[in-house]
């Protein structure tokens, strides 16, 4: 394993490279002998920074994400995050499954830039790389001091996740949506439990997620379902979509987001590698379909949006506007002077 890539020092031709996340003289690795940590391995690191910029190019409808870990026990086949592993020279496949780097100090190093006067208070989107309520998560706890910290500065931040373990931090999700903009989503792109045990092998079962959104729905927390991936040939039959929306709405999401499976470098080699192992008749049709990049062709996303998107509103949901944060309850009404006569206030 190579760390010594990420420094702060110069190097040669005086260019200095970006700013190193951690130390080398500052990782501890260990090990877990419990049945859900059983073939896992822990990288703790003492953080430099959290707050990520996100890159000009990128398509994401945010600037700014925090991600307390790198590596995602979930193991989805498909994670365009794969790559990442491969800066510190950790294998992109079963080692980002089983080699998670874990930024135990990430909520005080939060705090601290949160509170300096060059912090904008910008959104700050958390899941968008890897989940933050992943299984070590369980273990770390990192995610009550990142909400709590985010609160204290009333920072807006969404969080997207696959993982169950959210509830646990529902007052403070509660807590954190009466002085700033919290959006919530969970990811949930197909019902299909044979597909979902081979594909998204670490992760609760869609049902599970969609109890999440039921029950945070139940507490008066709105949360949309990003409808991802939508896997061509293997979730997207229009009876498969129609089932998948029609759960999401009995969840009772406020909103469904539809994304077409994209296969970017180091996720794409596992993908089809995974495709070959139990889908090899459909080796040659992605081969075809992603000969242009790595996203499926224009027609066939704008497809797939459009007859997610007729489902939602049979089903009375619909799309999230990109970039839109959701408060997920509603704020507490101003102050009303008073009237001579009796006023019906609404929230509204």
């Amino acid at each position: 394993m190579r760390w010594d890539n990420l420094t702060d020092e110069p190097v040669e031709h005086g260019r200095t490279p970006d700013a190193a996340l951690f130390g080398a003289d500052a990782v501890t690795t260990r090990t877990f002998d419990t049945p859900e940590f059983r073939g896992i391995t822990f990288h703790e690191v003492r953080a430099r920074s959290v707050l990520n910029r996100v890159p000009g190019a990128s398509r994401m409808p945010f600037e700014w994400t925090v991600n307390p870990y790198r590596g995602c026990s979930h193991a989805c086949v498909y994670c365009f995050a794969r790559k990442t592993h491969g800066y510190l020279d950790l294998d992109t496949g079963i080692g980002f499954d089983t080699q998670i780097v874990v930024k135990v100090n990430a909520p005080e190093v939060l705090r601290r830039q949160l509170g300096s006067g060059r912090w904008r208070g910008d959104h700050v989107a958390m899941g968008t790389n890897v989940d933050c309520y992943q299984r070590a998560e369980g273990r770390y706890r990192l995610m009550p001091g990142v909400i709590s910290a985010l609160t204290e500065h009333a920072n807006p931040f969404s969080i997207l996740t696959k993982g169950t373990l959210i509830l646990r931090d529902l007052d403070l999700l509660v807590r954190a949506a009466e002085v700033t903009d919290v959006g919530i989503s969970v990811s949930v792109g197909f019902l299909d439990s044979e597909l979902w045990r081979t594909v998204e092998p670490g992760t609760p079962a869609p049902e599970r997620r969609l109890d999440v959104v039921r029950a945070l729905g139940e507490h008066g927390i709105g949360c949309g379902v990003l409808m991802a991936p939508v896997i061509p040939f293997l979730s997207d039959d229009p009876e498969q979509l129609r089932a998948t929306v029609a759960a999401i709405a009995a969840a009772g999401a406020t909103s469904v987001t539809p994304l077409v499976l994209h296969l970017r470098p180091g996720a794409r080699e596992w993908f089809m590698a995974w495709l070959a192992e139990h889908h090899p008749y459909l080796v040659r049709r992605y081969e075809r379909m992603y000969a242009g990049g790595s996203y499926a062709p224009t027609w066939y996303q704008r497809r797939i949006t459009r007859q997610v998107h007729e489902l939602a509103r049979e089903y009375g949901i619909g799309p999230t506007r990109a970039g839109a944060s959701r408060r997920i309850r509603p704020a507490r009404p101003a102050p009303v002077p008073e009237a001579a006569e009796p006023t019906q206030l609404t929230l509204m």
